[in-house]
């Protein structure tokens, strides 16, 4: 039986549904725009580039150590470039990657959905953000051109102090991009407060914007002693003021607390927006209500609290009362326990749910593995008398990556993979998908297991040369880098292809219960038809899903 149905209904139908990507187009639509969803796609872009660029300067440090003499650098042709190069590498990925990926990519794009607003709260604020990102990022660049800083990403005195090498510019990069991630944590703080939909309680928020408004305190309250401190740095490089330099009376330690007491609360900037999306993918993609919803809430405030009081166990080697670095001993303890709270109940979830073997899944059960290591690892270098032989040495490189790029890598690409059909309305290869995943677990241990094999035995780190007894490890890691890079190299490769040859998602892609998945695919560009109202304590309830099945 047929029906004969108006060409102009037909006509209609064929018309793709307007959305926030195509509600306007041209250049000046994309960059002048205060849409949340569009500045969070550029931060996408922004991040996955500085990502990119600082992994082949990572490739190039793993190319370097495949032998003992070096490969690119030698005592002949200098060692200065292989400094800059793990320099850079820090830079990149720490600053221009990992600080600003999740908050400004996942979190504006995810955050005012889930909390049913049609915004941010400070859109203007929000866009002037991702500007200040991209200055920060081409006042690195310009760094590298007029001869890149070989100091390391800690910028230690009094050797950044004395080198000829563009120390100012690199600080000044980072001085802007610190302003970048204070405009986004005061952003999302407010809009935290003040935009949540009607009924949605604090306790009735996904537990990612509890996971954001924490990193958000963390960016406005301890980023601002970064600023304060390369603003220092260069004006003691310039004038030599004798703030930091023993040579006119300062004190290089001095430095290194002002630095680490912004770094280690950035270390959880860096990790706490993982956790938010590990929280959601898992509760997703097992089907099942996160455990201890109020536990992991509180949770995340209290290591964003702790973090503050930690910094010292960075100085266990610089001189320090024993008696401070037994109470930062004690804290580095202490902040293993709400941390821990949110591994175990990530487990529990999962846990007898009715898990789907997605992509996103498998990410999230690789952070769940590797961020184990990378705490596990942590106790040794919290305890006065492990990490007195394991300080400087492939331990802590190991341990740092097990943290940062084994965990809050591992939680961004989970993020993306989660939100990508509702970020851009298509849908990647899941085959290819869940290749990359497996080749980033295998590469991720192969390249790192060596080196806390060979850190325990004494290697030192931020060395370009070595004795030929730690060659075996270091090429088996080489081997695990690339690794690392063919798996990346494939995700970039589907996802792009995704954009212009993938299949339209179908709305609620992966039957998620919060409100980022009950507007459309992709959302409007108001967000929402209607205002929506929340009912219910229950965050995370998928009975509607077998309601749903039971109807079809």
């Amino acid at each position: 039986m047929t029906t004969n149905v108006p060409v102009a209904d037909v006509a209609i139908e064929e018309q793709p549904k307007e959305n926030y990507l195509n509600c306007s187009k041209g250049f000046w639509s994309w960059a002048g725009t205060l849409d949340h969803k569009r500045i969070g796609v550029m931060y996408l872009i922004g991040t996955t580039m500085a990502f990119l660029t600082g992994g082949i300067f990572a490739l190039g440090i793993r190319v370097q150590l495949w032998s003992p003499d070096g490969v690119m650098f030698t005592q002949e042709t200098g060692l200065a470039g292989y400094n800059q190069m793990f320099t850079l590498h820090g830079v990149f990925m720490v600053f221009m990657f990992i600080i600003p990926a999740i908050p400004g990519a996942l979190a504006n794009f995810a955050l005012p959905l889930m909390l049913g607003a049609k915004d941010v709260a400070l859109p203007r604020l929000n866009l002037a953000s991702f500007y200040l990102w991209l200055i920060g990022t081409g006042f690195a660049i310009y760094s590298i051109l007029t001869g890149a800083v070989d100091t390391g990403w800690t910028f230690y005195t009094p050797y950044s102090i004395q080198t000829e090498q563009s120390v100012v510019s690199m600080g000044l990069a980072v001085f802007i991009l610190g302003f970048s991630s204070i405009f986004t944590g005061m952003n999302f703080i407010v809009t935290c407060h003040k935009l949540r939909a009607p009924g949605q309680t604090w306790f009735r928020m996904p537990l990612f914007c509890w996971a954001i408004y924490a990193t958000a305190i963390l960016q406005v309250l301890a980023t601002p002693v970064l600023g304060i401190t390369v603003l220092m740095l260069a004006f003691e490089h310039l004038y030599h003021i004798g703030i930091f330099d023993p040579a006119y009376g300062g004190d290089p330690v001095l430095f290194q607390h002002f630095f680490w007491f912004y770094s280690h609360p950035a270390v959880y900037i860096m990790i706490l927006p993982g956790m938010g999306v590990i929280s959601e993918v898992v509760s997703v993609h097992a089907r099942k209500p996160l455990f201890g919803y109020r536990l992991m809430a509180f949770s995340a405030i209290s290591i964003a609290v702790i973090s503050f009081i930690v910094w010292g166990h960075h100085m266990f080697t610089s001189g320090q009362s024993e008696f401070v670095m037994m109470a930062f001993s004690f804290l580095t303890f202490l902040v293993a326990i709400p941390t821990a709270i949110k591994e175990f109940s990530w487990v529990a979830t999962i846990w007898k749910g009715s898990i789907a073997l997605t992509a996103p899944m498998l990410y999230a059960m690789a952070f769940l593995v590797i961020f184990s290591i990378g705490g596990l690892t942590g106790i040794f270098l919290g305890a006065l008398s492990t990490d007195i032989h394991l300080h400087d040495t492939y331990f802590v490189v190991a341990h740092f990556h097990a943290v940062m790029m084994g965990s809050t890598a591992l939680a961004f690409f989970a993020g993306v993979h989660h939100w990508w059909p509702q970020i851009f309305g298509k849908m990647y290869n899941e085959t290819l998908a869940k290749i990359s995943a497996c080749f980033t677990l295998v590469g991720f241990m192969v390249t790192f297991l060596p080196q806390f094999m060979m850190g325990s035995q004494g290697m030192p780190r931020r060395y370009a040369t070595y004795l030929p007894e730690w060659q075996g490890y270091h090429q088996v890691s080489t081997i695990g880098a690339f690794i690392l890079g063919t798996g990346f190299a494939l995700m970039i490769g589907y996802l792009v292809h995704s954009l212009f040859a993938g299949k339209p998602a179908r709305e609620n892609y992966w039957g998620g219960a919060t409100l980022d998945w009950k507007t459309a695919t992709p959302p409007v560009h108001t967000n929402f038809d209607e205002d929506p109202v929340v009912t219910t304590d229950e965050i995370y309830d998928y009975s509607f899903l077998s309601e749903e099945k039971g109807k079809a």
